[in-house]
């Protein structure tokens, strides 16, 4: 299989060089195997159990040749994690150790137990500019470097085409497949979540059809901030049962640690006039497809009367799975704004290396009014210190920037 290229891969690039353990992690089925592979000399598949006595026979690598060494999923075996640890203390070279895993390492404290040791890069599911549907005119890392240029870029990717997008995933393995095939893959992917990898991170899933109902829940409030107590009241059952609050935040943290759910955080600037800002994350699965099968719909049905309801929530999470992507790309992090009050927000901020801001609009339209950009007006009276790059992403055909400096760009057009 031909590997596509990666936004993450420039700086995976970059960083072996100087750093003896690099992790990249995500979700099951993002592609970390192959994008590992690209660079290692050595391979540990830790899923297979004759790897996994070779690991146990070799805790310090010392049959491992010189060059880098994969230690793929190696949250199968996690006491290599700490041999890792233990190489980069002696002295490991840099470039020595790759490590893709699907969970999230923790010690006993909660910590991330790999920090100052193990560098961490995340790997989502492909950004919409990766999968090669459409050549993008406008990088984001030019114009979070530089606010004040000018774009250009036509497309005829039209709303069905994101439609489609949103339901084939990003799921390398997964998202050329049918639509029939790609939709009992994303319900297979899903059951597997329930019934195989919960209970491999150590969480008890007692009901499993309590934790699908609480998983619709949340897919029903993508790109929402929905509150935890009003998604455990939608979780109730048609017997009027509802789950326990406390059996709920287990789910969300070993979700959470899977990298199944990933919420943006409410954005809170120091140094600025923004105050009162709501800290309430906003909701998004790593997939946006997987949200789509959860609320039992497809590409075709998205498009009908029962998905409307979702179809402005989705395209945002498909928005935000580019932007993060992107974003990364460039060091930079994602965040939401949303005033407490709720009179003023704004999709998504990006915060870059040197204290760039880019303030985020996602519109489902092909037209842009004045109405649409009115939040990122006030963003930018609220910090003009930092000459905050604006821009609206939506379906239309044209990228261009309006008179006030606002970038229209459409999402089919957006690269890292």
């Amino acid at each position: 299989m031909r590997y596509h290229e990666r936004a993450i891969d420039k700086r995976l690039d970059a960083l072996l060089p100087e750093v003896p353990a690099i992790a990249i992690d995500g979700a099951k089925g993002v592609g970390k195997t192959a994008t590992a592979l690209q660079r290692a000399n050595t391979v540990w598949l830790l899923d297979r159990p004759e790897t996994q006595y070779v690991a146990a026979a070799d805790p310090d690598f010392t049959t491992v040749p010189p060059g880098t060494l994969l230690l793929d999923e190696w949250q199968k075996v996690p006491a290599v994690w700490d041999s890792v640890r233990r190489q980069v203390d002696g002295g490991a070279p840099a470039g020595r150790f790759l490590l893709t895993g699907s969970a999230m390492p923790f010690d006993a404290s909660g910590l991330h137990s790999g920090a100052g040791r193990v560098f961490s890069l995340r790997l989502r599911p492909m950004a919409l500019f990766e999968r090669e549907l459409v050549e993008p005119s406008v990088s984001f890392g030019e114009l979070l470097r530089n606010p004040n240029q000018g774009i250009a870029g036509h497309t005829d990717f039209a709303l069905p085409d994101y439609c489609r997008a949103i339901a084939r995933s990003g799921f390398p393995g997964i998202m050329t497949k049918s639509a029939e095939v790609t939709q009992e893959l994303l319900d297979s992917y899903l059951r597997l979540i329930i019934d195989r990898d919960l209970p491999d991170y150590g969480a008890t899933v007692r009901r499993p059809e309590v934790l699908h109902r609480w998983l619709a829940a949340y897919a029903a409030a993508s790109s929402l901030t929905t509150s935890y107590a009003n998604l455990l009241d939608a979780t109730t059952g048609g017997d009027g049962t509802q789950p326990a609050k406390s059996t709920t935040i287990t789910y969300r943290e070993h979700l959470t640690a899977l990298w199944i759910l990933d919420p943006i955080p409410g954005w809170a600037p120091a140094g600025t006039a923004l105050k009162r800002l709501q800290l309430a994350p906003k909701h998004q699965l790593a997939d946006p497809a997987l949200a789509l099968r959860l609320l039992n719909l497809n590409e075709t049905t998205l498009l009908g009367a029962r998905g409307q309801k979702f179809l402005g929530q989705l395209f945002e999470s498909l928005a935000a799975l580019s932007v993060r992507v992107a974003a990364e790309a460039n060091r930079a992090r994602v965040f939401h704004l949303r005033t407490r009050n709720g009179d003023h927000e704004v999709d998504l901020i990006a915060e870059g290396p040197s204290g760039e801001i880019a303030g985020v609009e996602v519109k489902l339209a092909n037209a842009i009014s004045e109405h649409d950009v009115q939040h990122l007006l006030w963003l930018r009276k609220q910090i003009p210190e930092h000459d905050p790059l604006l821009m609206v992403l939506n379906t239309g055909a044209q990228a261009y920037r309006r008179p006030d400096g606002i970038y229209v760009i459409p999402l089919a057009l957006l690269g890292a």
